[in-house]
């Protein structure tokens, strides 16, 4: 089983910067990939990053390559999501979500999701 708990969450003006954490418990940490989704209103629930297991590798949404980085550490048990020049397209509710298996771009094959954290940006 893993627990997972999103903060750093809130409104930005666009052009700003914001940095959501996600904190996990129970599984070994270093065993589980880690995403992070997003879900506008009226929309699916879509893929943003993922970061493997070691950290190593790391996948990106083309619509926050360059402007978003996934990192994790794995001695505190967290990833992270920094978002630089931030869009009100970015506005949506944010998931972390873990896997065991390698990385993955659909949200069904993540067994572990966290609670959502609100990300809102005005332009």
């Amino acid at each position: 089983q893993v627990q997972l708990v999103e903060s750093g969450g809130g409104l930005e003006q666009a052009g700003g910067s914001l940095r959501l954490s996600c904190a996990a418990s129970g599984r070994t940490f270093s065993t589980i990939t880690m995403a992070w989704f997003r879900q506008a209103p009226g929309k699916e629930r879509e893929f943003v990053a993922a970061t493997s297991r070691s950290g190593g590798s790391t996948n990106y949404a083309d619509s926050v390559k360059g402007r978003f980085t996934i990192s994790r550490d794995n001695a505190k048990r967290t990833v992270d999501l920094q978002m630089n020049s931030l869009k009100p397209e970015d506005t949506a509710e944010y998931y972390c979500a873990a896997r065991f298996q390698g990385i993955s771009w659909y949200s069904s094959d993540y067994g572990y999701w966290g609670q959502g954290t609100q990300v809102t940006v005005s332009s």
